[in-house]
C-alpha cells in the first residue's frame, strides 16, 4: 500500500501549554475532517515541528489526547528562518492509504494558510 503525506500547520497567539495543545487538535481534527477516510489506525508516523517561540508543550501530546496511542509519533524544531512565521505549529502525517497523491487535502489554518496556499483546504465539504 502506498504511503502519501498529509501536510498542515496552524499558528498560536503565545506560548502557552493549553494553547499549543488546543491548536494542534484543532489542526488535527481540521485534517481528519477535510480527509474522511483517514483514521489513526491508518498512519505510519506523525512528524510536528514548532518554531523555536513554542517550547511549552509536545504537540504530539495533543495527538495522544485524541487517542492517537498506537501512532509512531515525533516533536522537532522548525528551522529559524529570518522572516518566518513566528509560534507555528507544523505537522506531516505518513498515510497508509490507496488514495493518489492529488487526492489527499492539506490543511493550514490561521495565518499558517500564507505557507501554502497553493494546498491550503478551508472548505471541507
Amino acid at each position: 500500500m502506498p504511503v502519501r503525506g498529509v501536510r498542515g500547520a496552524i499558528d498560536v497567539s503565545d506560548n502557552r501549554s493549553e494553547l499549543i495543545l488546543s491548536a494542534t487538535q484543532e489542526l488535527l481534527s481540521a485534517i481528519l475532517e477535510a480527509n474522511p477516510t483517514l483514521r489513526s489506525e491508518d498512519l505510519a508516523s506523525g512528524l510536528f515541528t514548532t518554531t523555536e517561540d513554542l517550547s511549552a508543550a509536545y504537540p504530539a501530546q495533543a495527538a495522544r489526547e485524541m487517542s492517537w496511542d498506537a501512532v509512531p509519533m515525533i516533536c522537532s524544531r522548525e528551522i529559524p528562518v529570518p522572516g518566518g512565521l513566528p509560534r507555528c505549529i507544523r505537522v506531516l502525517l505518513q498515510w497508509n492509504t490507496d488514495l493518489p497523491q492529488h487526492a489527499i487535502r492539506h490543511v493550514y489554518l490561521g495565518s499558517a494558510a500564507s505557507l501554502r496556499p497553493d494546498l491550503s483546504v478551508t472548505d471541507f465539504s
